[in-house]
């Protein structure tokens, strides 16, 4: 069992909408977490069915419940209509729920009462380095950190299984599954733009889409928790900026499987793909898990300068490079960005063996970057 790093004890007097990506563990977290609460599994086809066809049963088996007592509610979207019962339990009974389930979209489709900010907004992600003892960084650029993929050797079939139970029961859901066909091909072709800049002209003519489509189906993802654009940093002093966003899947190991990376090796341009989207995955997840205020964005100049990741309005310029060992002219990027952001703190993430300073600039091994991150030394 994996010990989570997600905080949700800390908000014990509101209640909390739980998202996260089909089989990261929401269930099991709960489960573990709260062993005593009274839970409702609407994926329970005799669960979903007495509460669809009469929502007002949930206040009539919670009307003995006690001020304060928690329940929980796994995948509530598929029944948004409990969410008005719900709201009155809150004002009237002060009873505390967590509603967890895959995204928000489909409530948000149906305007489902989304308690009027009574619920505080979590995200659960894959597995991050820290929650996991014996952490092995090739098997997570390969396999991902999805639960059930990271233990295994060949997650192949299963990441055909998890893709076809989210083209099946999230898209079929969604007004596009007539068009289920083109979003599959564009669901192979994002990942070959997976890490890099997001051209929507570009990727419609792939996919044989109107550029508008590609912009929805970003959309799409992005609502369902299965990809991320992260913006360009914009404020730039000395050069200009390119502001189109760059694209990442919610875990690498789908985007290995979307691309058909596999037995990634090091010192491969796969692997360097790879390695970035992962330390990427664990950036975005450390800064959620923290409530972070701080933005994740990429620099990119039109004169071609790049850093990989800026962190809050230029506090830290991080590079990642796959090479072994890290030499001057991987810091072109950060040196420019240094230029307008001398305060910045500029670091590498990289196979390098053991951690350096060149340049002024830290270069990180990827295991001791990663347990910097996670014990809060990267960023304050």
């Amino acid at each position: 069992m994996y010990i989570r790093k997600l905080a949700i004890e800390n908000e014990y007097e509101d209640s909390v909408f739980l998202w996260g990506a089909r089989q990261v563990g929401k269930t099991t977290l709960l489960e573990n977490r709260y062993p005593n609460a009274r839970y409702y599994d609407l994926l329970q086809a005799t669960e979903f069915e007495r509460f669809f066809r009469r929502p007002a049963l949930l206040s009539e088996e919670l009307e003995t419940a006690n001020e304060g007592e928690l329940v929980i509610i796994d995948e509530i979207q598929k029944v948004p209509q409990l969410l008005d019962e719900i709201h009155r339990l809150i004002h009237r009974k002060k009873l505390r729920f967590i509603l967890s389930g895959s995204s928000p979209r489909k409530l948000k489709r149906v305007g489902a009462n989304l308690l009027g900010g009574r619920a505080l907004k979590k995200t659960l992600f894959p597995l991050v380095s820290a929650e996991i003892p014996d952490f092995d960084i090739l098997k997570a650029v390969n396999n991902g950190m999805i639960p059930r993929h990271y233990t295994v050797n060949n997650p192949w079939e299963r990441f055909r299984a998890y893709i076809g139970v989210y083209l099946n029961e999230e898209i079929r859901e969604e007004a596009i599954s007539r068009k289920l066909n083109s979003f599959s091909r564009f669901l192979e072709v994002a990942a070959f733009s997976n890490t890099e800049m997001v051209v929507y002209k570009n990727i419609a003519q792939d996919c044989g889409i109107d550029h508008r489509t590609v912009k929805e189906y970003f959309e799409i993802l992005q609502d369902t928790l299965i990809g991320y654009l992260i913006p360009g940093f914009a404020a730039t002093k000395k050069r200009k900026a390119i502001l189109a966003p760059k694209f990442y899947y919610f875990d690498v190991g789908v985007a290995n499987y979307l691309s058909n990376r596999k037995n990634i090796i090091q010192g491969t341009d796969a692997f360097g793909h790879a390695f970035e989207h992962f330390i990427i995955q664990e950036i975005i997840a450390y800064l959620s898990y923290h409530n972070s205020d701080n933005a994740l964005t990429y620099w990119r100049t039109s004169s071609g300068y790049e850093v990989d990741a800026i962190i809050g309005d230029g506090l830290v310029a991080i590079e990642i490079k796959s090479n072994s060992e890290v030499s001057s002219r991987h810091l072109k990027g950060l040196k420019a960005f240094k230029e307008d952001f001398p305060a910045a703190r500029a670091m590498v993430v990289s196979m390098d063996k053991n951690k350096r300073i060149l340049n002024e600039v830290e270069i990180f091994p990827a295991v001791e970057f990663l347990k910097e991150l996670w014990s809060d030394k990267i960023i304050n």
